[in-house]
């Protein structure tokens, strides 16, 4: 969907057209698995905010929810060895990459089962194996790095695709620019993925930014189509990555996604968020991807029952993770030089 295509709301606020014939070519099994997908993030994001407000979740943490169909919509799309980088908002970016539920509460909980045994926390969720390579909590390093990682699967011809997730305040960053103007003159296979929930840290980002749409609107100067979507329509994002990966593994180069979204609680659980307007904040929860798309699929003829089927089975997965989590020790301190440098252990420091 073009950027001309957009509606504006009453209020001001832009938002993309909700186009009725999103989906049309999607399968019923594939909108299942869309679903599916969103609400274990749910789950696993509202568990992981019950859990911090139990002072069990040390340090702060960046909840995504209200963005599932963003994490979803991609990581449906994407093939077992493509590659995710993600910010430090990037739990259900890693998690749709096949990480299980209790690795992320583990890791965000500080024990021995999480995904790097406790020692990374909420905003270094990182897992190689399942492509996930990296949550960033400087804003925009890894841009160049996905650029990077995207040269490296161009060189070895294996078709791979790198998928970089990143907030509308990186498109301010130095980094952002220098990523995209090498992608393009390298022709790298990599999605540039921008998850615009209007707001940076405290600040709107439209009171800071020259043009409409931050990603969108700076695309056309590096030779980039001008994309935006509505990154709340799980079946828009799923279509939109569906046809840029076809055209990164054709050899088409990299694209820039401008996904409109809204991010339920503040900037992270330090933030209560009080500096958006009520009347902004109410559109969006009424905008809600979740049970918009659950309304959706009951309209197309899926039964409710297997709906409510899936959200039974999603809730007792992060009961089950919960406890796992919960039982599990704290790591040994002997493992806290491991992992710290390239050789594996801290004898750089000699």
């Amino acid at each position: 969907m073009s950027k001309k295509n957009k509606e504006v709301s009453k209020s001001g606020k832009d938002r993309p057209s909700n186009a009725s014939k999103a989906g049309a070519t999607i399968d019923a099994d594939t909108r299942i698995r869309l679903y599916r997908t969103m609400y274990e993030c749910r789950v696993l994001e509202q568990r992981a905010y019950d859990l911090f407000m139990q002072n069990l979740v040390k340090g702060t943490s960046h909840l995504a929810l209200g963005q599932e169909a963003v994490a979803s919509g991609f990581g449906t799309a994407m093939r077992p060895d493509d590659y995710t980088f993600c910010t430090y908002r990037g739990h259900n970016h890693t998690y749709v990459r096949g990480v299980s539920m209790a690795s992320i509460l583990g890791e965000l909980m500080g024990r021995e089962c999480g995904l790097l045994r406790g020692k990374g926390g909420s905003m270094h969720l990182t897992s190689v194996e399942h492509g996930a390579m990296g949550s960033y909590a400087i804003i925009g390093a890894h841009l160049p790095v996905a650029a990077g990682a995207a040269w490296s699967a161009q060189y070895r011809g294996t078709e791979q695709v790198s998928v970089c997730f990143f907030g509308d305040g990186t498109t301010n960053i130095g980094a952002f620019h220098e990523a995209l103007n090498f992608a393009v003159i390298w022709n790298l296979p990599v999605i540039f993925v921008c998850e615009n929930n209007l707001y940076m840290e405290y600040t709107a980002i439209k009171d800071v930014t020259a043009v409409e749409n931050p990603a969108a609107d700076r695309a056309e100067a590096y030779g980039l189509e001008s994309i935006v979507i509505d990154g709340n329509d799980v079946d828009v994002v799923y279509e939109t990555a569906i046809n840029v990966f076809a055209k990164a593994r054709e050899g088409g180069g990299p694209s820039l996604i401008e996904a409109k979204t809204y991010r339920h609680g503040g900037h992270s659980r330090a933030d209560p968020g009080k500096y958006r307007p009520d009347e902004e904040l109410q559109a969006w929860l009424d905008r809600d991807p979740i049970p918009m798309y659950r309304e959706r699929l009951i309209d197309l003829g899926i039964e409710e029952s297997q709906l409510n089927e899936i959200e039974s089975q999603c809730d007792a997965e992060i009961e089950s993770a919960t406890e796992e989590a919960r039982n599990s020790p704290s790591p040994p301190i002997d493992i806290a030089l491991i992992d710290v440098w390239a050789d594996g252990g801290a004898s750089w420091r000699n």
